[in-house]
């Protein structure tokens, strides 16, 4: 493929995710205050977008409450500086089956399958611009987890997600991920041109080696926009393979604790790290009034 280097670029900041890192690092927000206080600095050092999830307050799990994602989408509103919001909708599609001599029942420990209307309940809610859509299943990491995301159950997702006029993140882990995400943009389900998320190095999809990356961007459509991230070591190496390779950027502790070997990072911290590498490449990072423009969001008011 030939060198198309984006010239302007927006970061986004994924800022506590659903993973297990609560107890790893104490600067990985937990209650809706400190997430959106983490987001505000985020979008104060350069972060046009962030990404989010909410968490127990107090235990730190990972939770679908509506009134967590409602404290932190009107904080988040109500601040003075700017930023896109864009709430996860990936919960709610978690099979954790039995031992391989005997995988059913499924175990309660992890398990949580819930409907379409269900998963996106927080977004019909809250309205943000953009929310995620996990285009695919996958074995994911753990060794009898399966993150589930059916054919029918992605395009009665991807149905409401459209009526309520967000912007699906269309979250690619593998190559048949976008495969089946073009397929909904040929059926109408998800409108062009798309937004999609390189989700690299997450076990098990597409590792986070070069090849397999340029793999991923050779199928992403010409008048598509796509971002992507790598996970720890990794994460500022694919800052600037995103940009070289015609992309956006996404940082932030929902896939990486670290600044440096043995520094835990802030959120805030990793995005001056990736701004200093897309404007030492030469590249502009952008604002959120120009992301707006850029997608065709639609800025919600405080509530």
């Amino acid at each position: 493929m030939p060198l198309t280097m984006t010239r302007e670029v927006f970061i986004t900041c994924a800022v506590t995710g659903s993973g297990g890192t609560q107890d790893r690092s104490p600067h990985v927000p937990r209650s809706p205050r400190q997430i959106a206080e983490s987001a505000i600095d985020a979008a104060r050092a350069g972060a046009a977008i962030v990404h989010c999830h909410v968490r127990d307050p107090e235990t730190g799990a990972p939770s679908r409450r509506l009134d967590l994602y409602r404290e932190v989408t009107e904080r988040i509103r109500a601040a003075e500086v700017d930023v896109v919001l864009n709430l996860t909708a990936g919960m709610g599609g978690d099979l954790v089956f039995g031992p391989p001599d005997a995988p059913l029942p499924l175990q309660e420990a992890g398990t949580d399958m819930i409907g379409a209307e269900a998963r996106l309940a927080h977004v019909t809610a809250c309205l943000p611009e953009i929310c995620t859509l996990d285009c695919g299943t996958m074995n994911f990491a753990e060794a009898d987890y399966v993150m589930t995301n059916t054919p029918g159950m992605l395009r009665a997702m991807g149905r409401r997600i459209t009526e309520l006029g967000v912007k699906p993140e269309i979250e690619a882990f593998d190559t048949g991920h976008l495969w089946f995400a073009k397929e909904l943009v040929r059926e109408g389900v998800l409108e062009a041109p798309a937004l999609v998320q390189l989700c690299m190095g997450v076990p098990w999809g597409a590792p986070d080696d070069l090849n397999t990356f340029l793999a991923m961007v050779n199928n992403v459509p010409d008048d598509w926009t796509f971002s992507a991230f790598s996970l720890g070591r990794n994460q500022m190496a694919y800052a600037a393979a995103a940009v070289l390779a015609g992309g956006h950027v996404r940082v932030g502790l929902e896939d990486n604790l670290w600044l440096d070997k043995g520094v835990l990072a802030t959120n805030a911290q990793l995005v001056e790290r990736a701004a200093g590498i897309v404007e030492r490449m030469g590249a502009r990072v952008m604002t959120p009034a120009e992301v707006r423009a850029k997608l065709g969001l639609v800025k919600r008011a405080p509530a």
